[in-house]
């Protein structure tokens, strides 16, 4: 747990998203493994994936959106001063995705790097871009969340497999002292929980137990909803309460899309009403890192999310990690 210390002078300017065209839907996945469309939707709100091509890896999702970003809302990336990219599926274990960002938009002068938290990356991200700006010592930063699951997704398993889609979402971050949309934030892990969900690597083992070593996501699912559904509501009052703030000033609340139904537990324990809730996993899955930036632009697209929105963002998952953040959704810079 960290404690806010700097007054911060960055805001969000610009957002794209991207997902590809291939759509797995609940019924396609009746004819792989032992299921039905209805036995997933009611457990998990999930009612189809995307799914990138063989060829079509992380560092392609994550280009798509910020072209996106740059068609859109009519931005440059080339004075970008750092990237950060947000996934736990890169391209390759070393280049990094961010290094292949910079060199296809030729961002010659920034520093990049991808950063690992999971399915609170995104959150993450934001609040590292944050403290950069904040600090002075950075001026524009990249954030982009992106991952390709069905890459790492065991297609046999019916627990895990249902779950997972891929995308990306991308975000500028910019200095702006008059205006600062960034208020509050609130991070914490739990170390010890990282054997409910992870993805085998080097090591055979973890805390002395052995792992499934397919190189697939696995998933103790039971243990990851008590951690959520617990934890998450007790982070959600510290971030509005460091904001001087309370939940009832929050516009929208915007999870990391895991499951509905574990959302829908999460807003009873913190009273918040679910029709304040922002996600993304009913046509697109659960896309772990990406899936905040991909219900964000939804809702902008739907015309929920307006300008002056206060809204409050939280990640959460293996590792486990959480980090939440409450800022103003403004894109002009005007109080």
């Amino acid at each position: 747990m960290v404690m806010n210390s700097t007054q911060n002078t960055a805001r969000i300017t610009a957002i794209g998203t991207y997902v590809p065209t291939r759509i797995l839907t609940n019924n396609d996945l009746e004819k792989m493994v032992d299921t039905s469309d209805e036995w997933i939707f009611q457990r998990t709100g999930i009612r189809e994936r995307r799914i990138a091509a063989d060829n079509v890896f992380t560092s392609d999702l994550a280009i798509a959106a910020v072209e996106k970003l740059i068609e859109t809302y009519h931005k440059s990336v080339t004075d970008v001063d750092m990237i950060l990219v947000a996934t736990s599926t890169p391209d390759y274990p070393f280049p990094s995705v961010a290094t292949q960002i910079q060199a296809h938009f030729g961002i010659e002068q920034a520093g990049a790097m991808d950063l690992s938290a999971t399915c609170a990356g995104f959150t993450y991200a934001l609040h590292v871009a944050n403290t950069m700006i904040s600090s002075g010592l950075h001026q524009k930063v990249l954030v982009v969340a992106a991952e390709t699951l069905s890459k790492v997704t065991d297609y046999t398993d019916r627990t895990t497999c249902i779950l997972f889609g891929d995308g990306a979402g991308a975000v500028l971050v910019e200095r702006d002292e008059k205006a600062p949309g960034f208020h509050s934030f609130y991070l914490g892990s739990k170390g010890d929980g990282g054997i409910h969900v992870y993805r085998s690597g080097m090591s055979e083992t973890m805390f002395g137990r052995d792992l499934t070593t397919t190189g697939c996501i696995v998933q103790n699912g039971r243990e990851v909803y008590k951690w959520a559904a617990t934890t998450i509501p007790k982070g959600m009052e510290q971030v509005v309460t460091r904001a001087g703030k309370s939940l009832e000033d929050v516009d929208w609340f915007i999870p990391h899309s895991a499951n509905l139904r574990m959302i829908e537990s999460i807003c009873e324990k913190s009273d918040f009403p679910i029709e304040k809730t922002l996600v993304s996993m009913t046509h697109y899955g659960n896309t772990s890192a990406a899936s905040i930036p991909l219900a964000l632009d939804l809702g902008i697209q739907q015309g929920k999310v307006k300008s002056g929105d206060t809204l409050l963002l939280y990640g959460f998952g293996g590792g486990l990690v959480h980090a939440g953040l409450m800022l103003t959704w403004d894109l002009s810079g005007e109080k």
